[in-house]
């Protein structure tokens, strides 16, 4: 055992067979195909009525596209499983090993602690690929039902349900380093989702710093993903989150360390990270896979836009909780900070809900400053902002193109559904259970 290579292989078929033999990932797994089923089937019921099922209108077909209606409904089942089910099966994996005794014969081998735990927390995303079967498995039965699959929003999915997984892994593997005992673990990594939550909260009614600190949390980050946008800067933050997690976990993983030096390192590491994460904010490429481009413009309108190198400043008198804010924000300024250089958005209000500033002759207000140029006016959408920078550019807009892309309704009901994800992939799972644990024991 003293090579290198053999510590790793042990190590590595160590932490395999102790995902195997453990009760709680064999109780996520068994879980996720019903949840995954439930989501599934709900999704393919509204998006048949949507699309004329049962007599209804169908003149909706041009609106009804697979990610909105069925992808991202029906794969948002695994941010439960990663809330409530991923947290226990990296405590039983972290924790256990102290309790056992396996964390001394760890010790024994030439493996730093940071290797030993990214080795647990590849080995448990690994557990997490096994379980996102179930997600393919809704996909191949939306296919066989006639139903519309773009890979690359598939895939935007995946990666964004993949980040929360390693965030919430790292976050556990921390909790249960330094707790002394699994239950008090759980409550560590409880209590930090129920913060993010509380964050996004508080974003949401007083906006401005804590509106930019919520973007950088598991959910909001996913947002993104499931709406088919891969931004850069999400992608590198969920990787130094996770990285700083296991960094963390690492440090308290060295039991003869004083707690006082182990305490100082932990709070170097998340001053680092919180850097990085910051430094990570700047960073404005993304990419858009949607198959309908609906986070980008035109590509005319995109082509204008990148030719104007002067930076422009915008500020809007709307309230964090104002429709029109989340219309502007959303349908047109998120998709402006990707194109143009130079954008600087701030927003102005008194209050959170706006209600109250009506009368306010400045609220409602939209300024911009391109170069020195300066124009307001209260139009929020996508085509009266950039006809205002237009404008104030001194350029033409692009000339108007023909109706976009026609969505894809399937008027189907779920079929064979309920009999695959709650009958078939329960029994599945548990003869697995069984057949394993006869070989392994």
């Amino acid at each position: 055992m003293r090579s290198p290579s053999r510590a790793w292989r042990w190590l590595l078929r160590k932490e395999c067979c102790e995902l195997v033999l453990s009760r709680s990932w064999w109780v996520m797994l068994g879980l996720t195909g019903p949840l995954v089923g439930l989501s599934f089937i709900d999704a393919v019921r509204a998006y048949g009525e949507a699309s004329g099922l049962g007599g209804t209108a169908a003149g909706l077909a041009d609106a009804m596209w697979p990610l909105d209606g069925i992808l991202a409904p029906t794969l948002s089942a695994y941010e439960v499983v990663a809330l409530f089910l991923l947290p226990f099966v990296a405590i039983r994996m972290v924790a256990g090993d102290r309790q056992s005794g396996a964390a001394r014969l760890e010790m024994q081998h030439s493996i730093s602690p940071l290797a030993r735990v990214s080795v647990k927390a590849a080995v448990l995303l690994g557990g997490w690929s096994v379980a996102s079967a179930a997600g393919l498995l809704a996909c191949i039965l939306w296919k066989s039902h006639g139903g519309s699959i773009y890979l690359p929003e598939v895939g935007s999915i995946a990666l964004g349900h993949l980040l929360n997984a390693g965030f919430i892994v790292a976050l556990a593997a921390a909790a249960a380093s330094i707790s002394e005992h699994p239950s008090t673990a759980a409550i560590l990594t409880l209590a930090f989702t129920v913060g993010t939550w509380v964050l996004s909260l508080m974003a949401a009614v007083h906006g401005d710093i804590w509106e930019r600190l919520a973007a950088y949390t598991p959910g909001e980050m996913l947002q993104a993903f499931q709406h088919a946008l891969i931004p850069l800067s999400r992608v590198l933050a969920g990787l130094a989150l996770v990285g700083g997690g296991l960094s963390i976990a690492a440090v308290w993983m060295r039991t003869g360390v004083a707690v006082r030096r182990r305490a100082s390192e932990s709070i170097a590491i998340v001053a680092a990270g919180s850097a990085l994460v910051f430094a990570c904010s700047f960073v404005r490429t993304g990419w858009d896979v949607s198959e309908n481009r609906r986070n980008s413009f035109s590509e005319p309108e995109e082509e204008i836009l990148r030719r104007i190198r002067t930076p422009l400043a915008i500020e809007a008198h709307l309230a964090p909780e104002d429709p029109r804010r989340f219309e502007l924000e959303r349908q047109t300024l998120s998709k402006l900070k990707r194109i143009m250089p130079k954008v600087e958005v701030r927003y102005v209000s008194a209050t959170s809900i706006g209600l109250f500033e009506q009368a306010s002759p400045h609220y409602g207000e939209i300024r911009y400053d391109l170069g020195g140029r300066r124009a307001m006016n209260r139009i929020t959408t996508s085509e009266g902002v950039l006809e205002t920078i237009y404008e104030l550019a001194g350029v033409a807009p692009p000339k108007e193109e023909e109706a976009g892309r026609h969505g894809h309704p399937l008027a189907v009901r779920p079929a064979h559904a309920g009999l695959l994800f709650y009958g078939i992939w329960p029994v599945a799972v548990a003869a697995l259970r069984l057949f394993l644990k006869w070989r392994l024991v």
